[in-house]
Parts: structure tokens; C-alpha cells; sequence
């Protein structure tokens, strides 16, 4: 089967009319703030529409059909070309004037990772800041799952699109219709991002303080405004507690917060998956507070203010928060962890590896990956005493298919062995151990802070531009969970049957 390019091309066409107007809507709130900016950010707004509209006027008698194939494309290059044209308001305003370390910004932003090249992030024009937390926004849910929504316009199917954008085991789906799906999920999406943003003001952020960190927590991503990222409210542990809400929301299966709205609780009461995600949250902030409590001193730690209230809860609250931060990918700071003991700094390296659930805005392995792969574990020792019994995996009381297994084991497989291939390549631009496997594990997972030299408390400046150009594309498998991207690089992917 021939991959169909003019409808390729005509879907990142699309695209790029998607990412121009979020442009032109960030020179919008450049012009209301009066920041300096405005015309620029404009330029690289109607630039981008208008190549999109080129691409789509050139390809608009494409035929309407899409397979698997078109969308593996689809959504890598999708991704690409949103990253490239997402550089020009930072090279437009030199806020960012070299493209490696634009394209660098613009990647970590699209694929929610969260890893910045930003020295003095207060001194960047409203517009650019506000630019760069849309990129996470519209990656968070997956621009491809967004262009679906408007899909029937254009007479296209989208279920491969979904499947490529989504390939998780999770299968579950809000409605048979695809573009129904996808308008729930960003319906949701839309409401928990207003509604953090109320609750954020309300605590006592500025508006455009609350918008930001609201768009940036919901996509699971950790830009911040400030350099001190959530820090800066260390005096404020609501804002905290508002933003612990609301990443333990967006590391959840968006499905179960549609069931929840529908008042289906025992859906969500019953989902492996979740009770496994709450678990493990419950045990490691609790291991995490006794530890901070007991050995860690909190207020030296601290990227900004001292603590204001009592010990144990402000142990609890650092814990729970930098748990949640890393489980769920977002990568927030509340204060630097690699000084919280060796043993935490191993500890929190570990959860990088998590992810949070399957359908939910975090990266990582997804925490039901780690479900199948310990059932599965367990199995075996049954299979070894009984080798001619038929013992299924189970998930939600229902037996998975082996091949979902199999995948599962597959994708464990190729995400460690990304994760080594990725921590020498590091080393080979002279990059210590300790950073260099915190740099894999952070940008393979879209987690954000790593350890070493690119801690919590550190950026990514520093990092040679060729080890930012192979940061970026672990961030790009990262994102689109290893297969969508790495089967590209098969020779019988292209070849025509």
C-alpha cells in the first residue's frame, strides 16, 4: 500500500493553520501587555498560516482515505513541522536568537517535557512567555487528537491518526466516533485548564501568573514564569496544594474524568490502573516525608523562600509535591531534591522511569505498562510449575490478548535500551555519568529536571548544541512513545506493497 502524500502534506497543512492562529493569539496577549513584541510575534503567525494554507490549497484534491502508515507519518513529521515553525516568535523577537537552542525550547515545550535553555525567564516578553505555555498546552492532549475534532470538515476518518498519536494499551474510548472522542477529551481538557486558572488567581497569582502554570499543568509540562518555577510561592503553600490537585488530574486517565462528570464513580473505583497510580503516589510521598522530616533540611533546600509553616506538613507538601512533579512528567520544582539525601536523589531518578496513566497528559512508561509487566511477572512462576496451563493476563477483570502483552514487553525493552543508548551518547560530549543518565531518563520520559548539571535548580543552556539536537529527538520518541517514530526507521516501512 502506497503511502497517500498529498493527504500528508495536507494534513500538516492543517496543522500549521493550528499553530499560526495559537501565534496569532499569543500577539494578542503581547499587545494587551504592551511588551515590545507585538509585530513580530504577528510576522511569525501569518508566516506560519500561510504556508499552511499553501500546503492545503496545493493538496486539496487529495484522496480522502488514511491508513496506518499515513498516520505514523503524520504524526511524526506533524510534530516536527509544528517544532520548526513553533521557533520563529522566539527567533522573530531574539528572545531565543539561535535556532538550536529555539528549536530546543520549542521541542521540550511540544512534547510537555519542560527542559528550557532560559537563563532569566523573567526578563522574556509576556507574548514569548505566553507562547511558549501554549506549546505545552497544545501538545499535552496531542495536537493530531485536536485536528481530529474538525476531521468530518474535511471528509477524513481519524482513527489511525488516534491510534499513532495514542498507541498506549489502553483502548478505551468515550464514544464510537472518533472526533466525538476527541471533542469530549478537549472539552475536559479546556474546563480543568479554566478552572485551575480561577483557583490560581483566587490563591493569589496574577492572571497571567495562573493562565501559564494552568496551561502548563494540565499538559503535564513544568514551564514556569519564574525562574524559581513553583518556588517563587514557597510563602503560599495553597497555590501548591492547587497545582498538586491538578497534575495528580491531568497524570489521570481523561476517560475516568469523563466517567466521573457522568457520575459512573464505580468506573473509576474499579480501574486497576488508577489504584495503582494512587498507590504508588500514597507510598512514595509518604517514604519521601519521612525521610525530608527526618534527615532533610527543606528550607535550605528551598529555590526561594523558607518554609512558613510547621515541619511535618511542609515535609509532606514537598514531598507529595515533587512525587507528583515526576510521577506525572510535569516537572515543577518546589525545591532542589538531589539535596534531599543520596538516597532521595536515587529515589526520585527512579520515578522517571513511572509515567503516569495511559490517556492522561504524562510521559514515562505509563503506569499500566508496569501493572501488565508485574502480572505478567507473577505469571510466570505459575507457567514454570504448571507449563501446560493456559493463565491469562488480567486487567479489569478481562484477559489481555498476548499480543498486548508482547507489546508491553516489547516497548520495556526498547524504552531501557533507548535509555542506555541515550546515557552514551551523552557521555560522548563530556558529560559526567550522573548527568548524562539523568539527562536520558529526563528527556526520554518528558520529565524536565535531571540530576548532576541539569538538576532541578539548573538548565539546559549549558548542554553542547549537538546534545541538544539528540535531547530533542528522545524528547520526540519520548512523547510519541518510542514506536510511532522508531518505525520510520524500518526499511519495510517504505516499502510499497
Amino acid at each position: 500500500m502506497k503511502l497517500n502524500y498529498k493527504i500528508i502534506l495536507h494534513f500538516l497543512g492543517l496543522l500549521l493553520l493550528f499553530n499560526g492562529g495559537f501565534m496569532l493569539l499569543s500577539a494578542l496577549v503581547s499587545l494587551l501587555y504592551k511588551d515590545g513584541v507585538t509585530l513580530q510575534i504577528f510576522y511569525a503567525g501569518i508566516i506560519t498560516l500561510a504556508i499552511g494554507l499553501v500546503g492545503m490549497l496545493f493538496t486539496r484534491n487529495h484522496k480522502k482515505e488514511i491508513n496506518k502508515r499515513d498516520g505514523y507519518v503524520v504524526v511524526t513529521f506533524g510534530w516536527i513541522i509544528m517544532s520548526l515553525s513553533g521557533t520563529l516568535p522566539y527567533v522573530f523577537t531574539q528572545s531565543i536568537p539561535e535556532f538550536t537552542n529555539a528549536f530546543f525550547e520549542t521541542m521540550s515545550g511540544y512534547t510537555t517535557t519542560g527542559a528550557s535553555i532560559l537563563n532569566d525567564i523573567e526578563a522574556m516578553p509576556k507574548g514569548v512567555l505566553f507562547w511558549r505555555s501554549l506549546t505545552h498546552w497544545i501538545g499535552g492532549m496531542g495536537i493530531i487528537v485536536l485536528a481530529i475534532a474538525i476531521l468530518p470538515l474535511l471528509g477524513i476518518g481519524g482513527m489511525q491518526l488516534f491510534a499513532a498519536e495514542a498507541p498506549g494499551p489502553s483502548g478505551d474510548k468515550l464514544h464510537p466516533r472518533i472526533t466525538d472522542t476527541a471533542k469530549r477529551l478537549w472539552l475536559i481538557y479546556f474546563g480543568y485548564t479554566a478552572a485551575e486558572t480561577i483557583l490560581l488567581q483566587l490563591a493569589g497569582m496574577s492572571f497571567f501568573d495562573a493562565i501559564n502554570h494552568a496551561l502548563c499543568t494540565l499538559s503535564t509540562g513544568g514551564f514556569s514564569t519564574k525562574n524559581a518555577s513553583i518556588a517563587h510561592w514557597n510563602g503560599q503553600p495553597l497555590i501548591q496544594y492547587i497545582i498538586i490537585l491538578f497534575m495528580f488530574l491531568a497524570g489521570t486517565n481523561f476517560v475516568l474524568s469523563y466517567f466521573a462528570f457522568k457520575g459512573r464513580v464505580q468506573k473509576i473505583i474499579q480501574d486497576e490502573e488508577f489504584k495503582l497510580y494512587f498507590k504508588f503516589i500514597a507510598v512514595f510521598t509518604i517514604i519521601a516525608a519521612v525521610i525530608i522530616y527526618f534527615r532533610a533540611d527543606v528550607s535550605a533546600s528551598s529555590v526561594n523562600h523558607p518554609m512558613v509553616l510547621g515541619e511535618a506538613e511542609s515535609a509532606f507538601r514537598h514531598s507529595l509535591f515533587q512525587v507528583l512533579a515526576i510521577i506525572t512528567t510535569t516537572g515543577f520544582v518546589t525545591a532542589d531534591y538531589t539535596m534531599w539525601t543520596p538516597f532521595l536523589v536515587v529515589f526520585f531518578f527512579g520515578l522517571m522511569f513511572l509515567g503516569g496513566s495511559a490517556g492522561s497528559t504524562s510521559g514515562g512508561v505509563k503506569v499500566v505498562r508496569h501493572l501488565i509487566l508485574i502480572k505478567n511477572g507473577f505469571l510466570e512462576f505459575k507457567r514454570t510449575l504448571h507449563p501446560n496451563a493456559i493463565v491469562p493476563v488480567r486487567y479489569n477483570k478481562k484477559a489481555i490478548n498476548r499480543f498486548i502483552v508482547f507489546n508491553v514487553l516489547a516497548f520495556f525493552i526498547l524504552y531501557m535500551l533507548s535509555f542506555i543508548i541515550g546515557s552514551l551518547v551523552f557521555s560522548m560530549f563530556d558529560i559526567d555519568f550522573k548527568s548524562a543518565i539523568g539527562l536520558s531518563a529526563s528527556t526520554l520520559g518528558n520529565v524536565g529536571p535531571a540530576l548532576g548539571d541539569f538538576g532541578p535548580v539548573n538548565n539546559y543552556a549549558s548542554l553542547p548544541s549537538l546534545a541538544k539536537w539528540w535531547a530533542s529527538f528522545l524528547m520526540l520518541i519520548g512523547r510519541l512513545e518510542l514506536f510511532t517514530v522508531l518505525i520510520l526507521f524500518t526499511p519495510f516501512f517504505w516499502r510499497n506493497r
